[in-house]
């Protein structure tokens, strides 16, 4: 049997299909170090499970809007465009800069 495709989250909540919760819903949750685990089982699909089914609007309600600049800041830079040398990555690193910059400060405001 084939696995269905991962879950897609929206920003607003989803269901998900009978096959991709047979797929994707473990059995068990187990706690292994703080994190939930199951027996080294990838949880990618049961990750993106519960965020299709919570949507991503509540999940960013969630938690501080300064920890998912981070996260996305930390995820771009990984991306090996933007780590070139060519003047095109050089520019889209100075726009991903300013603009985390504008988002932090509106961050920044809307908590106070």
């Amino acid at each position: 049997m084939t696995q269905p495709p991962l879950p897609q989250p929206q920003l607003a909540p989803t269901g998900l299909t009978s096959e991709q919760y047979e797929a994707y819903t473990l059995e068990k949750l187990e706690l292994w170090d703080g994190f939930y685990n199951y027996g080294g089982q990838d949880l990618k699909g049961f990750h993106l499970a519960v965020l299709t089914n919570m949507g991503l609007q509540a999940a960013v309600h969630e938690v501080s809007l300064r920890l998912w600049l981070e996260a996305i800041q930390a995820e771009a830079m990984q991306n090996p465009k933007l780590n070139s040398e060519s003047e095109t990555g050089a520019a889209m690193l100075n726009r991903l800069n300013r603009g985390l910059e504008d988002l932090n400060a509106v961050a920044e405001f809307l908590m106070e």
